[in-house]
């Protein structure tokens, strides 16, 4: 998989821009506030659909226009994709594949494969748990749209479950009504239960291979799943869960919400048994965070057969000497772009950006 062009217009501080690209490296040397980030930005809300930076669309327009529009081809390993994208500041984004307009999301993840990683992304590693389900959300989707469907339908049916609990007068009169949610609620938390299980022991042996080239092998790296519905991942999975429930019903509802399920989950990351997000160094949790992120390029690879697109944004300021090394070596596999503020001795194409320009 190889993004050949790009085509941006009033993105950001860019008014208009196109890019070819190289098949392997492509660095874009800068400083800062310059637009960098920002191209790396216009590529993964054309494969995710979503910004990594910010909620809301219009954000990402130009502040004098009213609309923006990003074009991106690629080429894959049995045929080439068009992505067209357009926001507007009165109107939903549009999203058009091949020139015919979608019009859910799910139909657009999976089009272009894509890992992120930057220093805000250490976050995955030392900060809530929900930077670690974010993590794992983002690449089951792009491989498994059946998971998208269930992730939406989970908050869909958590969202009117906590409604209920709020809206309820009596323990009561909550208890005549909620058997519905419950049900629905156990039926998608299974299955996104499990596929997150499959996932981190899939990843498992390539974060510890990816670890161990970046550190040196001096330490090991253990992942596991931890899931928030308060049950073993067996056959009794939905009668446990719905026995849970029942019995923190009157919790869930003095406290106006649920309080276990999915949305719970987080992922346990140990370094030779110590636990790294209270105990690791801050070198050692970026690196096991840059660790996982490697791990989904091989893991993608492995399910789709071909690797993703590799985005690196600015990480060479946040690893030493010998660790920038070794990422350049592991990284010769895919085609990536990176983001520098000067320049290093690296194989590739150079961008220089300069104020919303790209020489």
């Amino acid at each position: 998989m190889k993004i050949k062009s790009l085509k941006i217009k009033n993105f950001r501080n860019y008014t208009s821009a196109e890019v070819d690209f190289d098949e392997k490296v492509n660095v874009f040397i800068g400083k800062n506030a310059q637009g960098k980030t920002n191209l790396l930005e216009s590529i993964f809300l054309a494969a995710i659909g979503k910004s990594f930076k910010v909620c809301k669309d219009k954000e990402m327009i130009n502040w004098q226009s009213d609309f923006s529009s990003i074009q991106l081809l690629v080429q894959k390993k049995y045929r080439d994709v068009k992505i067209d994208i357009k926001l507007s500041k009165a109107k939903k984004k549009s999203v058009c594949i091949n020139d015919i307009p979608i019009k859910k999301i799910a139909e657009l993840i999976g089009e272009v494969n894509i890992v992120f990683f930057s220093p805000g992304e250490m976050r995955l590693v030392r900060e809530s748990p929900e930077e670690r389900r974010k993590f794992m959300d983002i690449d089951i989707c792009q491989n498994n749209k059946r998971y998208f469907y269930q992730l939406s339908r989970y908050e869909r049916i958590l969202a009117n479950r906590n409604k209920l609990l709020k809206t309820s007068k009596t323990l009561d009169s909550l208890k005549e009504t909620v058997d519905i949610w419950d049900r629905a609620l156990i039926s998608s938390a299974k299955f996104l239960a499990f596929e997150r299980n499959n996932f981190i022991s899939q990843i498992l042996p390539f974060s510890q291979k990816a670890h161990s080239f970046l550190s040196g092998g001096k330490e090991e790296l253990l992942l596991a799943y931890k899931c928030g519905c308060g049950v073993t991942l067996d056959e009794a999975f939905e009668k446990n869960m719905d026995k849970l429930l029942k019995k923190n019903l009157e919790k869930d509802f003095r406290l106006g919400f649920t309080t276990l399920g999915v949305h719970r989950d987080d992922i346990d990351i140990f370094l030779n048994g110590v636990e790294v997000k209270n105990f690791g160094s801050q070198g050692q949790q970026r690196t096991v965070a840059l660790s996982l992120k490697l791990a989904e390029l091989e893991n993608m690879k492995q399910i789709s057969g071909e690797y993703p697109i590799l985005l690196l944004d600015d990480v060479f300021s946040e690893l030493d000497t010998e660790r920038q090394k070794r990422l350049l070596k592991f990284v010769g596999r895919t085609q990536t772009f990176i983001t520098c503020t000067d320049e290093r001795q690296l194989d590739g194409k150079l961008f220089n950006v300069v104020d919303g320009k790209i020489c």
